[in-house]
């Protein structure tokens, strides 16, 4: 069995194994990684061959740190990545061109309606309902909205997201708050099947599933690249942030919003928080737009968006979807039921 898995921002991966009875044997790693010193080849070999070929990625994980010599150095690759790719030989794991994916770009969504869309759309594709799906967000009603472990009172400054009209809402996956106004951000979310992501930490499953955003944006002359855990950044600073959510249906929620064009004033009055980072920095003001993407190509938001789609069918291939009736109807009962409810919005007061 053969497997391959390019790091993100990283090094080519490959492993060659044989089950003989359910085990592991004749396994070797092999990439264009480096590795020091070259005894620690070796030794990883030896730490996979004899394992259960059914064993959990953290296993084959703590198998290859517990074989590393104490001084070991590991660049362009982790022992997390030689799990993944073991996974993959094993076919336990996939990658974007083993699927048919659709992109769904379509009509303005009200922000709670985006919550529960992001909901059913992972369903979907976890029940096999649904193939692997891109959907690019539009809206016209400013929010702002919270992870699903925050603090809504220590987030958001009530009297002025009504002043500014912010509908505040809560979605299913964690991280921090999202401000949003129409035209102002890029937002994105992939509904893939767990096996997607088979064998990865969090950590590098985020980078992994943005990769195809970093060669996009590079692509339109900005210099991104990925930053633990969460961010998108570029030498001239942050460009957005992700979240993801691991559903037990057996698909992951993946979502990134990217700044295009914010106002910097009006986010540290409606987010709390904000205005902490912002102090933080020895800044009383943000006293600018926060707009990373516009300021860096000249481009409009629309022509981004074009760039994000055509990079994406590119590396992986992608047909036009939509949403359907019965996804539609799902979601609308979710927003009565759940995302509209101020039992979801106060869960964390």
């Amino acid at each position: 069995m053969h497997g391959e898995f390019k790091v993100p921002g990283g090094k080519l991966v490959v492993v060659d194994l044989d089950v003989v009875d359910g085990v592991i044997a004749n396994f070797h790693l092999a990439g264009d990684f480096f590795l020091e010193p070259d005894s620690a080849l070796e030794a990883i070999d030896a730490s996979i061959n004899g394992l259960p070929a059914d064993s959990e990625a953290s296993r084959f994980t703590a198998a290859v740190v517990s074989a590393l010599p104490k001084y070991a150095v590991l660049l362009g690759f982790t022992a997390e990545s030689v799990a993944t790719t073991i996974r993959r030989a094993l076919a336990e794991a996939t990658s974007f061109a083993d699927y048919d994916w659709q992109i769904i770009h379509g009509k303005s969504e009200r922000p709670q309606m985006q919550m529960a869309l992001d909901q059913v759309l992972a369903e979907e594709v976890g029940a096999g309902r649904r193939g692997p799906t891109l959907r690019i967000w539009e809206w016209d009603n400013p929010a702002v909205v919270i992870g699903s472990f925050q603090s809504v009172k220590n987030e958001v400054d009530f009297e002025n997201a009504d002043k500014y009209g912010f509908e505040i809402v809560r979605r299913i996956s964690g991280g921090g708050a999202m401000f949003m106004e129409a035209g102002s951000v890029v937002t994105y979310s992939i509904y893939a099947p767990s096996d997607l992501v088979q064998g990865m930490s969090f950590a590098d499953s985020y980078a992994f599933l943005d990769e195809w955003v970093i060669i996009a944006l590079r692509s339109l002359g900005i210099d991104a690249f990925y930053q633990p855990l969460n961010d998108i950044t570029s030498a001239k600073g942050k460009i957005g942030g992700a979240a993801q959510k691991r559903l037990g249906v057996g698909a992951v929620l993946h979502h990134a919003t990217m700044s295009y064009d914010m106002d910097g004033d009006k986010m540290v009055e409606v987010l709390r928080i904000g205005r902490e980072k912002m102090s933080d920095k020895g800044t009383k003001s943000a006293n600018k737009r926060v707009d990373p993407l516009r300021s860096q190509t000249g481009l409009s938001r629309t022509a981004i968006i074009d760039q994000l789609v055509a990079t994406f069918t590119k590396l992986y291939g992608s047909t036009p979807g939509d949403i359907t009736p019965e996804e539609r109807a799902r979601a609308e009962q979710l927003v009565t039921t759940k995302f509209g409810t101020e039992e979801w919005l106060y869960r964390v007061p």
